[in-house]
């Protein structure tokens, strides 16, 4: 049965672009997307939003402060359940 989880893990873990890996790497509790972006050492903003930052959100492994206000300027981003548990799985398989 144990087998059966960390492959299923391993599956899902394969299916996460290594770009919305890197950006599970650096979130650090709240963070703003100038943040994100600079712990990523990235430049462009339109490549880090459509690489990074629109696939973690479809995905589900971020989430925004303020979903009721997407373009706030005190808008941060932050892990969800599932992407603190895929950070974990990433650095543990």
């Amino acid at each position: 049965m144990l087998q059966i989880l960390k492959d299923t893990l391993i599956t899902i873990t394969t299916e996460v672009t290594t770009e919305v890996k890197q950006l599970l790497n650096v979130i650090k509790g709240e963070m703003k997307r100038k943040e994100i972006q600079s712990a990523l050492k990235l430049k462009n903003d339109e490549h880090f939003r459509l690489a990074y930052l629109t696939p973690a959100l479809s995905d589900g492994v971020i989430e925004m402060t303020q979903p009721d206000s997407p373009n706030s300027p005190t808008q941060r981003y932050r892990l969800t359940a599932k992407g603190r548990d895929l950070t974990h799985v990433v650095n543990n398989v």
